[in-house]
């Protein structure tokens, strides 16, 4: 797992870069409780089964976007931003990987014909207008 840091704000976590492959334990934790966005990985056995159970509704903290792609098939380059819209980083991701964008921007393109990816993140969706802030550097 890639943790991408802020080089404006060294303590603040912006992305999370995870490998498929990295996943090796039945639950893995990929984002910390603080944060909005939760996630984890599971790589589960034949048969594995969960009590049956629903989800309480409490009042929402926040309305930040935090987001992840995950790629299911085909392939992804993600442009990752810092909190000054500064590039930070760029990573491939392949089937099985997933990105995961807590604090600062993101732009991605696909690599192959036919790519499928999932995208998560935190809602209520409020309209573009309130969701989201573009970035007007260009990325290349």
């Amino acid at each position: 797992m890639k943790k991408i840091y802020s080089l404006v704000d060294e303590e603040r976590l912006l992305h999370i870069i995870l490998r498929g492959k990295e996943v090796t334990t039945e639950r893995l934790n990929v984002v910390d409780d603080e944060q909005f966005l939760q996630l984890a990985a599971m790589r589960l056995p034949k048969g594995k089964t969960f009590k049956p159970h629903k989800h309480v509704i409490y009042p929402k903290l926040t309305n930040i976007a935090q987001e992840s792609w995950a790629v299911m098939r085909g392939s992804v380059k993600a442009i990752l931003y810092d909190i000054d819209d500064e590039i930070i980083a760029e990573e491939v991701l392949n089937a099985g990987d997933c990105s995961i964008t807590l604090y600062g921007g993101h732009t991605y393109e696909i690599l192959e014909d036919d790519t499928l990816v999932y995208e998560y993140k935190t809602g209520p969706y409020l309209g573009v207008e309130r969701d989201k802030e573009f970035i007007e550097k260009c990325f290349r």
